[in-house]
């Protein structure tokens, strides 16, 4: 290396030192006049063009500032660039001259150093203004946010499923929100990599810029993008060290309020790129660790980023250069919009509605920028706007969607992947478009199949919103505004074992429950055709059925003639941790079951499963069909779903997280006389509340928990008879720390209301 550079530069060198890189060898060299960067690349017809174009825009820039960009150095015969064999390999070689400098990397930040930074990325973005090169402009490749696509090659590579997904619904989120946006911002040739690494500082100001190799004519705004991602990917409030930057940026070039509004999504997808190739370049090269250097950071701003609510963001980014905020319509008038076209009788949560406009995964985004863990809905049991559920929807939307009345293989190959979930003998499968419409198709199949009218249900059932289903459901039809009891409705009491006539402290609780009911069957004047419950029964604040309980009653039902119905829609596909279906938690198989609400994600799909025997029985009369129960996109959203619960383990999720969640509230309780009881499983768990020292529900302090929660951004619901007990039963994807932030958040708001009742 020595006599190259004597021979090729006529230097004396002193020193040469081999530095990090990402994809080609770089040295610092010494020698008795400066020092030098002397960089190689392997040989590329392509790249030659693009290092040509590099060193003319170094060289513009030296014209007015000589000492902040690195200049090219001549060889001896006045080139900028050569082809040169380096230990037998053919070499594409430059020089540039060294600036000296501290990394912004290595040195304290603070807002001088951040505003010196935005007015000097303004200035160099100022003067690219009048360069131009058709190299560069022709150029498409995966460092430029504008082609961030190309980045989906890299994906796989991405070892961790959970972070993948990430990745991916940022990259959707990209396509919807800032593809349509890209013809309208502005263009230029841009340094495209203003990381932490590539800029210097002097005297507690930005003295330089190097590493001009991922220039790009892109959309400005991008360059302002990369800048925040790795100045503040480090930052505990990365939006507000943004802010100082792009207040300064915008001092010394204008930014649009079109470019603000895609600022949020590029930063994201500047993270998304950097993860997709750090975790390509571990995979062809692991021993290249610079080339991974960042990764840890990256990810930790990008699952930070998903509790940013992009409204907030950019509101944040406008008040930064003196844009008023975008100010949303007023609750009360999309309240009273709604009220205009629906009935109040369709209730909204929480005393103070929430105007929701966006979501991903565990978080909710409002009108107003807040963000909201939701630790209540079930809906979404994968999560919201999971990528692969949005992703199968929007590919099966565009190819296929029709009625069942034809022939097209989502639906066999749906209910064949469903019904492997199943026992054996429940291998028959109806599909239609609701948890009701699926309680209501099961009641019809059991007087079908038993020739019976009675039904027996149990209290605070719920299993819909039908006739039948409000029939059947005690919630309902037992409400003071409600229809009451039919008389083809047995009702029994639920064998609750902490609010119940028979509870823990007995024994065999399940066992005398059981004999009350079954003689509940013995006195019916006529057969029962079915019974009906959920195994954890949700309207009645999360109560497990008592233990041994079903293994009593459905022998009784069936020894009669009747069929067993498990009602499944709240606590099916894994939720519960242990078990995929609640019913196994009992030890039994139904004749029936029931799912609906989270089999596809939010998608309205319900479902009967029952057994040959009755599905024979039920063919024989009327035919059924449902325009579009089991169409193609339902069927292949609902099938993404079991993939994504059974690749993301999110049925361990469930028992892990689950545990981990019971076991805080466990601790809670030790502390706060006011939790009388935790109950559930996995992720569907239910802490009732009550008067101290006693249990006489409290539903004031349930109402009012809830309701702190919903102000400091936690979704959580109440229900019960006594609408006293906390419900929770969040997406499967709910993590320890979401769980200890829910009951963190709980303990503070019991310390708050004790201290004022206290004070009272």
């Amino acid at each position: 290396m020595n006599k190259l550079l004597q021979a090729e530069f006529g230097f004396q060198v002193l020193e040469i030192k081999k530095l990090d890189g990402y994809d080609n060898a770089n040295y610092l060299i010494k020698t008795d006049r400066n020092k030098y960067i002397f960089k190689t690349y392997k040989f590329d017809e392509e790249l030659i063009d693009l290092i040509k174009s590099e060193n003319k825009t170094l060289l513009f820039l030296q014209k007015t500032d000589k000492g902040k960009y690195p200049e090219p150095v001549q060889f001896i015969d006045k080139s900028y660039l050569k082809i040169i064999d380096i230990d037998g390999e053919k070499c594409i070689c430059r020089m540039l001259t060294f600036l000296e400098g501290d990394f912004l990397g290595d040195i304290k930040h603070t807002k001088t150093v951040f505003q010196s930074f935005g007015v000097f990325l303004a200035e160099t973005d100022l003067k690219l203004q009048n360069f131009k090169s058709y190299t560069i402009m022709s150029r498409q490749w995966e460092w430029d946010i504008q082609y961030a696509d190309l980045n989906k090659k890299y994906l796989n590579d991405i070892a961790n499923l959970k972070d993948r997904t990430i990745a991916i619904y940022f990259l959707q989120q990209f396509e919807e929100i800032v593809r349509p946006m890209l013809p309208q911002l502005r263009k230029q040739i841009i340094h495209n990599d203003a990381n932490e690494w590539n800029v210097l500082i002097k005297n507690g100001k930005i003295s330089g810029l190097i590493d001009f190799g991922d220039l790009a004519y892109s959309p400005l705004i991008n360059e302002l993008a990369i800048a925040i991602t790795y100045a503040c990917y480090d930052k505990e409030n990365p939006i507000e060290w943004a802010s100082i930057l792009i207040k300064a940026y915008n001092s010394k070039l204008p930014i649009k309020e079109n470019e603000l509004k895609v600022l949020y999504y590029l930063i994201a997808i500047r993270l998304v790129i950097s993860v997709c190739n750090s975790a390509h370049s571990k995979k062809i090269d692991p021993k290249n660790s610079y080339a991974s250097s960042s990764e840890k950071l990256a990810w930790k701003m990008l699952n930070y980023w998903l509790t940013i609510n992009p409204i907030k963001a950019e509101n944040q980014f406008r008040a930064a250069i003196g844009l008023s905020v975008k100010e949303p319509k007023f609750i009360e008038d999309v309240t009273k919009k709604r009220q205009q076209y629906i009935s109040p009788i369709v209730s909204l949560s929480y005393d103070k509605p929430i105007y929701m406009v966006r979501s991903a995964f565990q978080y909710m985004y409002d009108a107003f920028g807040n963000s909201y863990l939701d630790a209540y809905n079930n809906i979404p049991h994968v999560g919201h706007a999971h990528p692969k559920v949005v992703e199968v929807g929007q590919r099966q939307m565009a190819k296929l969607n029709t009625n069942t009345r034809y022939l097209y293989d989502q639906i066999a190959d749906y209910a064949e992947k469903l019904l492997s979930k199943f026992p054996e003998t429940l291998s028959k499968v109806y599909f239609v478009n609701s948890g009701s419409a699926a309680s209501d198709l099961a009641i019809r199949i059991a007087k079908i199949h038993t020739d019976h009218e009675k039904l027996m249900v149990m209290e605070h059932g719920y299993h819909g919103h039908t006739q039948t289903a409000t029939d059947i459901s005690d919630y309902k039809f037992n409400n003071p505004k409600g229809q009451g009891q039919k008389n083809y409705i047995i009702k029994t009491q639920i064998p609750d074992t902490y609010r119940g006539k028979y509870t823990t402290k007995d024994n065999n609780p399940g066992r005398k429950y059981a004999e009350e009911t079954i003689e509940q069957i013995d006195n019916s004047n006529m057969p029962i055709a079915a019974f009906i419950s959920e195994p954890i029964v949700g309207c009645a604040g999360q109560v497990p059925l008592a233990s041994g309980y079903l293994k009593e009653i459905y022998p009784a039902i069936r020894k009669q003639g009747g069929i067993c119905i498990s009602d499944e829609v709240q606590t099916g596909f894994g939720r519960l941790g242990d078990y995929f279906w609640g019913f196994e938690a009992h030890d039994v198989v139904p004749d029936i079951v029931i799912i609906g609400k989270p089999m596809a994600n939010g998608h309205p799909m319900g479902a009967v499963i029952c057994t040959d025997e009755i599905a024979k029985s039920f063919s024989q009369g009327v035919e059924f069909f449902s325009s579009f129960g089991g169409n193609p996109v339902s069927c292949a959203i609902a099938s993404a779903v079991l993939d994504v619960i059974e690749d993301e383990k999110l049925q361990e999720n469930a028992k892990m997280v689950g545990d981990f969640y019971k076991t805080l509230f466990l601790e809670l309780q030790n502390k706060y006389n006011c939790i009388g009881d935790v109950r559930g499983s996995g992720l569907f768990l239910g802490i009732e509340i009550v008067k101290e020292n006693h249990t006489e529900p409290n539903t004031e302090l349930a109402n009012h928990i809830k309701n702190e929660l919903r102000h400091r951004n936690i979704l959580i619901s109440t229900d019960g008879p006594f609408d006293n007990v906390i419900k929770t039963k969040p997406a499967m994807i709910f993590t320890k720390k979401d769980a200890k932030k829910v009951v963190e958040t709980i303990e503070e708001v019991l310390k708050v209301y004790y201290s004022k009742v206290h004070k009272s």
